[in-house]
């Protein structure tokens, strides 16, 4: 996701650096006029505000502290990973600590929705800050939504993709069911897009699946990240979450099927095997 995301900001004219841990996926970039950081800590050195998309806790609480060792005080911090309101904080009381303003800012959207121009971006933290940077959020994502002081941000994404994962679920097990009676994949994908129960995610993933395409907007593994992260906030918060719990088994299942790097709707792939296997149950029908 940085990728498209530096890209949108080089396409609105933004002067841009860029630092990558493996530095040669930064060179593309390069190529197109950003300019590569040897380390982190340049960072907040160059610019006033900084942008991370990293992939998990650990990695965020990592990249903060590299970039906050040289950054300037008055600068801001925006990170648009998807993570837990707690190591979000962490992240944040760090950057107070050297005078740098944290927003939280995650997105709903994979990579070709952000080159089309349609990226949704939750944002939480200083409203000032906010307001300040906006134009620039806007210009990776149009859709661009503030929705708190704290956390709040994190907490909505999480709740996001805990509704994602369901979708990806319900849908997969729907086209195994049709698939296994025998109706048309095509025409079963059609009419859902075209129902009350229709969504722009069933509109993204059809064409891939008539196609049996399952290389990854969002791999099964990230999803199961992200299952973690919805669990645990649940708990902290004293709620039952019994979706969550078996959606966590799916997901889990399908990673454990040879899946993991795949995109979510791998699950039907699980499915189709599982279904094709005789079971002691459908022996004895």
């Amino acid at each position: 996701m940085g990728v498209p995301i530096a890209e949108r900001l080089l396409q609105a004219g933004h002067e841009l650096a860029v630092y990558n841990r493996t530095a040669t996926k930064a060179q593309p970039l390069a190529e197109r006029g950003a300019t590569v950081l040897a380390e982190p800590c340049e960072l907040l050195q160059r610019a006033d505000a900084g942008i991370l998309m990293l992939a998990d806790d650990a990695a965020l609480e990592e990249m903060t502290d590299a970039v906050l060792d040289g950054a300037r005080s008055g600068t801001v911090l925006i990170d648009m990973s998807t993570v837990s309101a707690a190591a979000s904080a962490r992240a944040a009381a760090a950057a107070a600590a050297r005078g740098v303003d944290f927003l939280r800012a995650p997105v709903s959207g994979n990579p070709g929705v952000v080159r089309a121009g349609r990226l949704a971006i939750i944002v939480s933290g200083p409203r000032s800050r906010f307001d300040e940077v906006l134009p620039m959020l806007e210009d990776i994502g149009p859709r661009v939504t503030y929705v708190g002081a704290g956390e709040e941000a994190r907490v909505i994404k999480l709740a996001l993709n805990l509704l994602l994962a369901g979708t990806a679920a319900v849908m997969a097990e729907t086209v195994a069911l049709a698939e296994r009676v025998g109706v048309d994949t095509a025409s079963l994908l059609e009419v859902m897009a075209g129902s009350a129960l229709g969504s722009p995610f069933v509109a993204y993933k059809t064409e891939p699946l008539l196609r049996e395409d399952y290389s990854a907007t969002f791999t099964t593994d990230m999803m199961r990240k992200d299952l973690e992260l919805v669990r645990a906030q649940a708990a902290g918060a004293g709620v039952p979450v019994e979706v969550a719990d078996t959606l966590q088994r799916v997901f889990d299942d399908t990673s454990a099927a040879g899946h993991g790097d795949a995109d979510v709707m791998s699950l039907l792939l699980r499915l189709r095997a599982e279904s094709a296997a005789p079971t002691a149950t459908n022996e004895r029908s």
